[in-house]
């Protein structure tokens, strides 16, 4: 049996995954004194870049994925028989609890309006389905410090998200009104049951689902007839060692709201639902004696009345109350890491694809960088086929974009590679591409060198391309065609002013190949 002290109690220690990592800037010779290479982009008023280094924290990573030692072997060969026991159970009480969600529902027409008495009297079998489903998975018992505040005085519950087992015990404890993607409508069973909690859906990457998510949050949070809606702000789930940058669709509302932690503390089998199938995690939840789980409900925590408290600020606020409470570190780590190192594995067959992770919600603030962006960005990267660490070199970066080796093309290389590896990680790739962009003449460098190249039919033709970059670099035949095909976003033989200006939006540090082009300030047209 576990010893709950080891890991994720209060007692836990704060740094205890801290990685230090000292480097020596002693230098010896002329090297100390060398000065940085020169910037490609300096004509943009863009400065040399420079990338804070990577977290070396993995939020993300199951700490026990697979089964170590003679202990679990044995473990799993003398409990078989109470798993089979087990799955019995659980068995039974998704079939009742199904039942029981689908009876509730029948005739339930507007579902914009609350349940009826009835209804939510009948939804407390399955509520007690889902307490004996925990059980099933070995929470015998759960310790439960402080207690759920009045739906009067905090409509919206907060909580860190570490395993499928959260939402479980919420729906026993508290049975909430909660936010939800879409896909999870159409799961067997649960989609009928996250119905009945009235959920709310919302599609993360559209900017008018996550407006009417927000709407409807506060029109159910308003209400004492619709239960309190629940959120969990990190958006995906961690290991319960370090808090995620939160979401602000729970604080935009202003409603006081009650954060709620959950930890599970373990010696021999890491709960979170992090690089391990959920299959796997069920096995390994099955064939313990005994999984600890701790819920402790802390203090509301209010809006000012400040003008000055933005839902920003609001979460703030939570999610250092959140961290305070687990003993963690606060990351900017988010959603959209996890897609990005999903979309790495899914490309490069690799089980670890963590040095793929950018910090999105830092890369966001700092840069604008939303996640669709990140996405398509990686997918340029990957084409570049990254090694085994995640890194692209010289040779392959120009090769990708037909850049050849020249002067000019080993400048932008060195832009990226702000760690002289003579490689470039995709978080630079990346930040790199995004600081180029935000430039403030920018926009308007990529129409002067339009202008300035473009014929009387305002396109560019291959030959007028060509002859553009071979006064820039050492270029073949090759590498202008290569070029040519990338700027040539519609392929119909000629580059517009749409094909241009999409090109340099993809691809922004091709700009430095027209740099000839914008050599006089009063050229560039405002835009």
């Amino acid at each position: 049996m576990s010893n709950p002290s080891t890991n994720g109690d209060l007692t836990s220690p704060l740094l205890s995954d801290v990685i230090l990592t000292i480097s020596d800037q002693t230098t010896n010779g002329d090297s100390a004194t060398t000065s940085p290479p020169p910037n490609p982009f300096d004509f943009l008023g863009a400065p040399p870049l420079e990338i804070p280094p990577p977290s070396p924290f993995d939020p993300f990573r199951n700490h026990t994925p697979g089964f170590r030692g003679l202990y679990e072997w044995c473990k799993i060969l003398i409990i078989l028989p109470v798993v089979a026991l087990r799955l019995v159970l659980f068995g039974f009480c998704i079939a009742v609890g199904y039942v029981a969600t689908w009876v509730a529902l029948q005739g339930w027409k507007d579902l914009s309006l609350p349940l009826t008495s009835w209804r939510r009297r009948l939804m407390w079998i399955t509520r007690i389905c889902a307490r004996c489903i925990l059980f099933s998975f070995g929470y015998h018992w759960i310790k439960r410090k402080g207690k759920p505040a009045p739906r009067e005085l905090a409509p919206i519950v907060v909580s860190n998200h570490v395993s499928y087992i959260d939402p479980i015990y919420y729906f026993y404890e508290i049975c909430p009104t909660i936010v939800a993607s879409e896909s999870h409508d159409s799961m067997p069973f649960v989609g009928t049951i996250i119905r009945a909690m009235q959920v709310i859906y919302v599609d993360r990457f559209s900017p008018a689902s996550r407006k009417f998510a927000v709407n409807e949050i506060k029109r159910k949070a308003a209400s004492n007839n619709f239960p309190r809606v629940m959120l969990f702000p990190e958006g995906t789930t961690s290991n319960g060692r370090f808090m995620l940058s939160f979401q602000h669709g729970a604080f935009v509302p202003g409603f006081p709201v009650q954060p709620v932690v959950v930890r599970y503390p373990y010696v021999h089998f890491d709960q979170s639902w992090g690089n391990i199938s959920l299959a796997m995690l069920m096995f390994r939840m099955f064939t313990q004696f005994h999984n600890f789980m701790e819920v402790e409900y802390l203090p509301v925590v209010y809006a000012l009345e400040s003008k000055h408290d933005s839902a920003t600020h609001f979460a703030e606020r939570t999610s250092n109350a959140m961290a305070s409470a687990l003993n963690v570190l606060q990351t900017s780590y988010a959603y959209g890491d996890v897609m990005i190192v999903s979309k790495a594995a899914e490309v490069t067959k690799q089980a670890d694809c963590s040095n793929y992770m950018v910090e999105m919600a830092w890369a966001k603030n700092m840069f604008d960088v939303k996640t669709s962006e990140a996405l398509e960005l990686l997918d340029q990267f990957l084409s570049m086929d990254p090694d085994s660490n995640g890194r692209v070199g010289f040779h392959e970066f120009s090769t990708a974009f037909g850049l050849g080796c020249c002067p000019l093309s080993e400048k932008i290389f060195q832009y990226f590679d702000v760690e002289h590896k003579g490689s470039i990680s995709f978080r630079q790739y990346l930040v790199g591409s995004a600081h180029i962009r935000m430039q403030e003449t920018f926009w308007g460098c990529c129409a002067t060198a339009f202008e300035k190249c473009k014929n009387t039919t305002f396109q560019i033709s291959f030959n007028e391309l060509g002859d553009v970059l071979r006064s820039t670099i050492l270029c073949t035949d090759h590498n202008v065609s290569r070029l040519f095909s990338i700027f040539d976003i519609d392929k119909d033989k000629l580059i517009s002013r749409d094909d241009f200006m999409t090109c340099l939006n993809k691809y922004p540090f091709l700009i430095a190949l027209f740099t000839h082009c914008i050599k006089d300030p009063c050229l560039i047209e405002i835009v």
